[in-house]
């Protein structure tokens, strides 16, 4: 996910936001669909001061929103005393360290709550006293059984009894950790059709496919390593001179990648 997000985007996750098709919009708003559809795709299309009334009126939000010049598409006026967070937090948030975008998208999905909620609870040791009375109770009834029947120690009452006592760290650290998940787990969902958020793997497979082509390739080893070479910087191997490539090929020998490759140890 990117930190920044373009005018373009901006303009499009409002349009889809509220499920309309470009010609909808335009009539809505009364500014053509071949317009809006530059607005939204072409960047170095200018958005008429007009028009950019217009849509932030539309959407029900600030011109600066509707520019990216703010997150707060509500709230521009929102003050620090009022979002109680410390010195620490705002350096944080202004020093381009982390992710503000999917920050904002983690701490607003619907589980957020929840999460905090019981991080607060084991934070403040709410529950500390509730576990400590269960696991002693359970310990009581399981010295009392000792006592009284005196049974091997693998029996099961027994280890059932001390499977059951609960340690609080161990129980928080479980539950924060779904609900912690769940919320990664959502967003990526969310963001799977992203450019910005899918691997790039192009690169690999046209080394894949290059190398296919290399095997078919007439020649010795050292002649498929060079085609190879050669198609990672847009060079055509079979429009070389055979003296561009006797020298590039003598070049080559000289790489420990050849050396060290399959193609070259082959010799060995």
């Amino acid at each position: 996910m990117k930190q920044g997000i373009t005018i373009q985007e901006r303009l499009k996750d409002l349009r889809i936001e509220r499920h309309l098709k470009l010609e909808e919009l335009a009539e809505l708003t009364q500014i053509s669909k071949s317009a809006l559809g530059s607005y939204e795709n072409d960047v170095k299309k200018e958005i008429s001061h007009k028009s950019i009334l217009k849509l932030a009126d539309f959407y029900g939000v600030s011109t600066d929103y509707l520019l990216c010049a703010t997150e707060n598409r509500n709230r521009p006026d929102a003050g620090l005393t009022e979002l109680h967070i410390n010195d620490d937090m705002v350096e944080l948030l202004k020093s381009g360290r982390i992710n503000n975008r999917l920050l904002c998208e983690i701490t607003t999905h619907e589980n957020f709550t929840a999460l905090m909620t019981d991080a607060e609870i084991y934070v403040d040791g709410i529950a500390t006293m509730r576990f400590q009375d269960i696991n002693a109770s359970l310990e009581a009834v399981r010295a009392e059984i000792l006592k009284k029947y005196q049974p091997e120690e693998e029996d099961t009452t027994l280890k059932a009894l001390q499977a059951s006592q609960i340690q609080e760290e161990d129980y928080f650290c479980h539950v924060t950790h779904k609900e912690w998940d769940a919320i990664l787990h959502d967003i990526r969902l969310a963001h799977e059709a992203d450019a910005e958020s899918a691997p790039d793997d192009s690169s690999t497979l046209k080394i894949i496919a290059d190398a296919e082509k290399a095997m078919r390739f007439p020649g010795n080893a050292l002649d498929k390593f060079c085609y190879v070479m050669c198609s990672q910087l847009q060079i055509s191997y079979e429009k070389l001179t055979e003296k561009e490539r006797t020298d590039l090929k003598n070049i080559m020998k000289k790489s420990g990648i050849y050396r060290d490759s399959p193609l070259g140890s082959r010799k060995r």
